[in-house]
């Protein structure tokens, strides 16, 4: 799942802010053969879903930025803090992009659905890459921290948003007899009534 986009000057800063005290590297980047600077890439890690619910899909972006001149190679990005209270339905947690231009950035979009509820803490991905196609050196970094967050139980997020079709359709029910009995009764006395004044005036 992966698409090109142009860079945002916006996000690529608040992303460097984040990112770029918390980047470490395998290798020094001053012992690189070119003038130019090394590809540099950033990762930002973000949750989709404005509630994040027990047993429901929860999307997962990654944004990958190459803020750097050259291009990053063999980029490998892997987030393993999704064990086994998750089940992976849709992407995978392990990804591989061959090339990321300069000035450019890639997407991947991960699906997975909890199976417990309660706080938990979304932690950083991990991406590795090398700068340019024949560099030996292998560059080590982390994604943003979503942090933790509650799942919410699914019987607690239904009762409070789901429409309850049932329920109402039950109330609807319930509420027929106390409002047609009487209205029943209060026409056959009125029908009676009426017939005896009839009655009466006949004579």
């Amino acid at each position: 799942m992966m698409r090109r986009e142009g860079l945002t000057l916006g996000v690529l800063t608040a992303i460097s802010c984040v990112l770029l005290s918390s980047m470490g590297y395998a290798a020094d980047p001053g012992t690189l053969t070119t003038s130019e600077d090394p590809a540099r890439v950033l990762v930002y890690k973000q949750l989709q879903n404005k509630y994040v619910v027990e047993s429901m899909d929860v999307v997962i972006k990654y944004s990958l930025y190459n803020v750097g001149s050259v291009t990053a190679t063999n980029v490998q990005l892997k987030d393993p803090s999704f064990g086994p209270d998750f089940t992976v339905v849709g992407g995978t947690t392990e990804v591989t992009f061959p090339r990321i231009p300069p000035a450019s950035n890639v997407t991947h979009t991960l699906v997975v659905r909890p199976t417990k509820f309660g706080y938990y803490n979304f932690t950083a991905a991990q991406v590795t890459y090398k700068s340019g196609d024949d560099a030996p050196e292998v560059f080590q970094g982390w994604s943003s921290e979503p942090g933790e967050g509650y799942i919410a139980a699914f019987r607690e997020f239904d009762k409070r948003f789901s429409p309850h079709f049932l329920d109402w359709t039950a109330f609807a029910i319930m509420s027929v007899p106390p409002l047609v009995i009487p209205f029943m009764l209060w026409h056959s006395s009125k029908s009676r009534y009426e017939a005896v004044l009839l009655g009466k005036k006949s004579k």
